[in-house]
């Protein structure tokens, strides 16, 4: 495999005229004398400092050191070639257009990508070791006079587009992961990449750890094919990973005006990607394949132009990628599929529907204290979806959208210890909607039975769950609300519930389930938890959500910590669940 390159931390002041052809000069010299010196062993040490023994001789394995990049801005092909020549570089090929590099001037400097003509050299540099390596040449062609000057000038100064780069030798979708997760933990962020159809390559960047000591600041993994699944996944971390500028745009902190345009559009993103659902736009392309234009503009019945529109904002938030006139979904896009697993639609439908409405009315919550959606829709919310069976469906469907989250539950310690016990254990779960969680707890003890507490129509949307998951012989249900909490299980699970109420309903909830605990049964608490240091977390952003349509809250730690204490239960550990959730489990004091 290739890892990614980096880009020099050296910068240069801003150069005009007759300086300019001698400066990109110098800096095709300066790459082909580092890629004549350099070979893969000794050159990932340097780039990640932190790499163990095994490490690094799995990643001399999997990894070619390729090339380093430069990016020029000739005035015109001759005069590049002539720079090559000068620097003893011959490029063996015809050039090709650079469409990953093109996007990324093209949003860094707010241009149309259109008028930005970058195209790919990469003359061959006989190695030390004898092994043929490139220097990997960026071209933008900028005559005298060009209104690209501003951008040849920012790009000679700052160096943006400098890499050393690593081929994948054996580019498969599990090692490219690997591959990031370890880059990741020697302190590499994800910084862009994309897909050229030209030549067939997926690149993932990063910029190298603070510690390296390559002297380039980013590294390219290259992987021959396409792999745009890994790359969608590696820009949605370099997108909540932000190293630099504002925590929610990105953009630089110099840029104030910028990072508040972009933070008051984010309405629009909601309403695209809930317009996306609602026109099943996703449903419509065929899983893995690109679709043209046209053609699913016929399949959803949408106006060709102003679809056109909506896709090309749907490509920058990442649902899609366009290649001219086809469309292909990324593995975010595929998550708004109806019949994709966990789909994430019915959240889409649910935040671009009614919670959007109810957000309009966050000022008078705040100006109040009362909740914006029974200011808006005169009842809460639970009563209000329950009225409409439709709406009921969807709030379930949509609260099942994040059910990733349970993937580690079933493993806890207290559910082995209730499985291993001589007659079976059991399995209470309160307020267990759908049955999702209760079910993948069954399936994965063959021993416990269950029992759910729910309303009318959850229960039978559990009954179609659990009997779609093979365990409907092994689970009873109860109609009813907390106060009707059965008595003698060994595990209760309380998954999401505690944060759609106040602290004394919370409160009361927790008493209802310490009467009915057996002195040995353990309880295990689904949530969000606010961070205590004020870091970056959705929990922040769904304890805004929770406050404005439902009146609950989301909870640090040690408020749950108290709110336990009040009902007679200690909280013994909480430990991280997939979209930052946590899992807490409380029991009973132990008594001398």
């Amino acid at each position: 495999m290739t890892t990614p390159a980096m880009t020099a931390t050296a910068t240069a002041a801003p150069v005009t005229g007759s300086e300019d052809s001698a400066d990109d000069g110098a800096r095709l010299r300066a790459a082909a004398d580092f890629v004549r010196r350099h070979d893969t062993a000794t050159l990932l040490p340097l780039l990640l400092p932190g790499l163990g023994g095994s490490q690094l001789h799995a990643l001399t394995r999997h990894l070619s050191f390729a090339h380093a990049a430069v990016l020029v801005f000739p005035p015109d092909p001759a005069t590049l070639r002539a720079e090559l020549a000068a620097c003893g570089l011959t490029a063996d090929t015809p050039p090709l257009p650079s469409s990953v590099v093109r996007d990324r001037l093209a949003a860094r400097h707010r241009r149309d990508a259109a008028g930005l003509d970058v195209s790919i050299l990469r003359p061959g540099v006989r190695a030390a070791d004898g092994t043929r390596r490139a220097v990997e040449v960026f071209a933008l062609t900028v005559p005298p006079g060009s209104d690209l000057w501003p951008v040849a000038e920012h790009e000679r100064a700052h160096q943006h587009e400098a890499h050393l780069a690593f081929e994948v030798l054996r580019p498969e979708p599990l090692l490219l992961r690997g591959l990031c997760a370890l880059l990741a933990d020697q302190g590499a962020a994800p910084d862009g990449g994309g897909y050229n159809p030209h030549e067939n390559g997926t690149v993932l960047y990063f910029t190298a750890p603070a510690a390296s000591l390559a002297g380039y600041r980013r590294v390219e993994l290259y992987a021959p094919g396409d792999h745009r699944d890994v790359l969608a996944g590696h820009l949605a971390d370099g997108s909540a990973a932000r190293p630099a500028g504002h925590p929610s745009t990105g953009v630089p902190a110099d840029r104030p005006a910028e990072t508040l345009l972009r933070l008051l559009t984010g309405a629009w993103a909601t309403q695209a990607l809930a317009a996306c659902a609602r026109l099943r736009l996703p449903d419509a392309v065929p899983p893995g394949e690109p679709i043209d234009r046209a053609a699913l503009a016929h399949r959803t019945g949408t106006h060709p132009r102003a679809l056109a529109t909506l896709l090309r904002y749907l490509a920058m938030l990442g649902v899609v990628t366009t290649e001219g006139e086809r469309v292909r979904l990324t593995e975010v896009g595929a998550l708004l599929r109806e019949d994709a697993p966990a789909s994430m639609r019915p959240l889409a439908l649910m935040y671009g529907g009614p919670f959007y409405r109810s957000f309009a009315a966050l000022d008078h919550t705040v100006r109040t204290g009362e909740t914006a959606f029974d200011h808006l829709f005169g009842e809460n919310h639970f009563d209000h979806f329950a009225r409409d069976p439709e709406l009921a469906d969807l709030f379930d469907r949509s609260m099942a959208a994040s059910t990733r989250m349970f993937d580690p539950v079933p493993a806890h310690p207290a559910l082995a210890a209730a499985a291993a016990r001589p007659d079976g254990g059991t399995v209470v779960d309160v307020a267990g909607g759908n049955g999702e969680l209760l079910a993948r707890v069954l399936t994965a003890h063959p021993g416990l039975r269950g029992v759910l507490l729910e309303r009318p129509h959850a229960v039978e949307a559990a009954r179609r769950t659990m009997a779609e998951a093979g365990c409907a012989d092994r689970c009873t249900y109860r109609v009813g609300d907390f106060a009707d909490v059965p008595a003698e299980g060994d595990v209760y699970l309380l998954s999401r519930v505690l944060h759609d109420w106040d602290d004394d309903r919370c409160r009361a909830i927790l008493r209802h389930c310490e009467r009915a605990m057996p002195a040995h049964a353990d309880l295990l608490i689904v949530e969000r938890l606010l961070p205590a240091d004020g870091s970056a977390s959705l929990a922040t952003a769904w304890d805004v959500h929770m406050m404005c349509n439902v009146g609950g809250r989301e909870r640090r730690a040690d408020h749950y910590a108290d709110l336990l204490a009040a009902a007679g239960l200690d909280l013994l550990a909480h430990t991280p669940l997939p979209l930052d959730a946590a899992l807490l489990h409380a029991r009973r004091p132990a008594r001398p």
